[in-house]
This record gives structure tokens, C-alpha cells and sequence, in this order.
């Protein structure tokens, strides 16, 4: 099988615009929680949120392809374009009928889903654009990046809330290893931001009403956030033959389904998913230097979470550094894993530990080291990040750093 390795990233998300951007805030600790601005937040019960602060989306896209593209789909182009930009490669029309793009989300084109529901039930409108459609289908990021950069190979949207993003980088991996595709261009993204995104996961009671706190005692939730990061996934003597610079080798991809309840975590389908990654991987569970854990900030996730990583890790469990960046950059549904990983590569190429943030107590429950408030400088190889999805649905990907 081939090995699959990580040449270029991207990403547009609440701590920065790019790479080097996501990294220092990543570093610095910064939590882009904030108030929210959206449209009648004054009806709404959760009034913070991690939004993208400063994007113009005219400022990357003409106005007459602005009309075709959701927030979800302008965020994945933009991640897209840099991470093509870091990798260096260069598609031409050979190389395109080997390429392809998978990418995850959770709910699509929500915005304009919201626009067209207040056009047509408060605003009483018998029309809509015709671009609707095209705008609000889950596959219209990947469908975008195809065709912008002339994807012809395998190409296509996971949708397992969530996981998206896991699950799509685990199928993009397994794609190139198996020798169906040379390139592909995988992540994730999510704008959910809206009054009825929100209002929809208001009635949840899993929200926080003032920050995200994950794995700390007084935790009361997660909160929601924006934003996506796609990757650049190529076979290692494709990269190789071409000079290309490594970021990392992804090494194994694990999931799993609780088959249990629609919204409450399972213990067991989280830790078959983690040791299917290893084993996937051919590591063992005492080669894991970090792990970026789902960590919500919910009750029921974390505890669940770190129950299953003392039955994977055994007795290292409590020495493993096991961060949650969503307390940084908030719950970004289906772009969040990807978001995620950009963590897991500054560990491997920087040898930082991103930190959990907003921790201020120990939960007695939860014997994990949650790298609190600030970044830790360490010697990292191998990674593992989680992602656990309401539906029961589990995807874990293992990356190790190369050479």
C-alpha cells in the first residue's frame, strides 16, 4: 500500500486566516469566543459564539461567483487555495484525472438555508434565487474545489455531524494509500453561525452560556463556532519525486458506531474507533505523544472521552498530553476536526502542545493531563485525534512526524 503524507495546509477559521496565523494563536493560547453579531441575536438565549472576525468574502471571490457560493463553500475554497499554494503542485490535466477532493460538513449550506426560510415565511416571497440549490447542498464546497482546481478523481461530501471532517480525511487517506487516487484535497467546513443554526442547537441544552471550559469542573457546554481547514493528502514517492516539502505521514485511520443513542456518547465505540487507528497504523498504544481529544466541554462527552482514552492509553493515560482546542476556537460541527489537526501538525512540526484554555478545576472524574491554560513545548512523533459524533458515529486519524 502506499504511504500518504501531508504537503500543504489551509484553513480560514475563528483564530486566524491561515496557517501561520492559526498557529501563533494556537501558541499564545487566544480564545476567539466573543459576542455574537448575527442577525436578531437579541431572540436568541446563546449570545456568544467563535465567528470569523475581518473576512471579506469580495475580496477573494467576483460578485457574479459570489452568487453560487454559501459561507461553508467560500471558507473551503480559500483553505483550499492555500493549502495547494504551501504544497507546491502543480495540476495539470494528467494529474487532475488522479486528484480528487473529499471534504466533511455537517449541515452545508446553512446560511442560505436561513436567508431563503426568512424570504419566503416572513418576508412573504413566492421566489427564491435560482442559485439556491447549488448553494445549499452539502456537496458544494467539494463540488467548488473540483472544479476550481480541475479535481477529476474521486470526489465527495461526508456529512456524519460531528466526525465529517475526520471521516472525510480518513476516506481521502485511504483513497491515495490504495491507490485510487494520487492527490486529494480533504478537510472539512462549517458556517453555521446563523439565528436558526443556532436556534436549532439551543434546544439541545448543551450550550454555554459564556465560554467553553472543556474537561474543567465547572464546564457548562460547548459553544459553537465557524470555520475549515483542507489539507493536501499525496502518496510519498509522488511527493518525494516532486521535492515536496512534508508536513507529516498520516498513519492510520480508525472508526466506529456506538449503535446506541441518537445524542448521549458511548464508551465503547469511541475506544474500538481509537484502537483501530493504532492498529490501522501498526503503532502501539505507548507511541502516542499527544492526543487532540473531541473535548466539548459537555459533561457527558468529556468523561466518556477520558474513560476511553485510560482503556487505550492504559497506564500513560494520565501522562499523555490531551488538549481541546475547541476552547480556543469553539464547536465547529463538521470543519472541526479538521481545524483540529492543524494542532496535531504543530505538534509534530513545532513541537508545541496547544492548550486547553478557560480551565480553571479539576473534575475528580477526568485523571487526564489537559495541557491547562498554556502551551507546552515537547518532543512529539506521534499523534492521535479524536472526533465523536452525535449519532454514535466515532473517527479517529493517526498522524506520525516523517524522516
Amino acid at each position: 500500500m502506499t504511504r500518504v503524507v501531508i504537503t500543504g495546509a489551509g484553513t480560514l477559521n475563528p483564530l486566524g486566516a491561515d496557517l501561520p496565523g492559526t498557529f501563533a494563536a494556537l501558541r499564545d493560547g487566544r480564545c476567539a469566543i466573543g459576542p455574537l453579531t448575527c442577525r436578531d441575536v437579541d431572540r436568541l438565549s446563546i449570545q456568544v459564539g467563535a465567528e470569523i472576525r475581518g473576512f471579506a468574502p469580495e475580496d477573494h471571490f467576483p460578485k457574479t461567483r459570489l452568487s453560487l457560493l454559501d459561507r461553508f463553500s467560500q471558507i473551503a475554497l480559500v483553505s483550499a487555495r492555500q493549502a495547494l499554494a504551501q504544497s507546491g503542485l502543480v495540476l495539470d490535466d494528467t494529474l487532475g484525472l488522479r486528484a480528487g477532493v473529499v471534504l466533511g460538513t455537517a449541515g452545508g449550506g446553512n446560511t442560505t438555508v436561513d436567508d431563503n426560510y426568512r424570504a419566503v415565511y416572513e418576508e412573504g416571497k413566492n421566489r427564491v434565487h435560482p442559485f439556491v440549490v447549488p448553494r445549499l447542498m452539502h456537496n458544494a464546497a467539494a463540488s467548488h474545489v473540483a472544479m476550481e482546481f480541475g479535481l477529476k478523481g474521486p470526489s465527495f461530501t461526508t456529512s456524519t455531524a460531528c466526525a465529517s471532517a475526520n471521516h472525510a480525511m480518513g476516506q481521502a487517506f485511504q483513497l491515495v494509500r490504495a491507490g485510487a487516487a494520487d492527490v486529494m484535497l480533504t478537510g472539512g467546513s462549517e458556517a453555521m453561525l446563523c439565528f436558526g443554526g443556532i436556534k436549532a442547537w439551543e434546544g439541545l441544552r448543551v450550550m454555554a452560556r459564556d465560554t467553553c471550559r472543556p474537561f474543567s469542573r465547572d464546564r457548562a457546554g460547548m459553544v459553537q463556532g465557524e470555520g475549515g481547514a483542507v489539507f493536501v493528502f499525496e502518496g510519498l514517492e509522488h511527493a518525494r519525486a516532486r521535492g515536496a516539502t512534508i508536513l507529516a505521514e498520516v498513519a492510520g485511520f480508525g472508526m466506529s458506531s456506538d449503535a446506541g443513542d441518537i445524542v448521549m456518547p458511548d464508551l465503547d465505540g469511541p475506544v474500538r474507533a481509537m484502537r483501530a487507528a493504532l492498529s490501522d497504523a501498526g503503532l502501539p498504544p505507548d507511541a502516542v505523544d499527544y492526543v487532540n481529544a473531541h473535548g466539548t466541554g459537555t459533561t457527558a462527552n468529556d468523561r466518556t472521552e477520558a474513560q476511553a482514552l485510560h482503556i487505550v492509553l492504559g497506564e500513560r493515560a494520565a501522562q499523555v498530553p490531551v488538549s481541546s482546542t475547541k476552547s480556543m476556537h469553539g464547536h465547529l460541527i463538521g470543519g472541526t476536526s479538521a481545524v483540529e489537526l492543524l494542532a496535531c501538525l504543530m505538534a509534530l512540526q513545532d513541537g508545541i502542545i496547544a492548550p486547553t484554555v478557560n480551565y480553571t478545576e479539576p473534575d475528580p472524574e477526568i485523571a487526564l493531563d489537559v495541557v491547562p491554560n498554556i502551551a507546552r513545548s515537547a518532543h512529539v512523533s506521534v499523534v492521535m485525534s479524536n472526533a465523536f459524533a452525535f449519532g454514535g458515529m466515532n473517527a479517529v486519524l493517526v498522524l506520525k512526524r516523517h524522516g
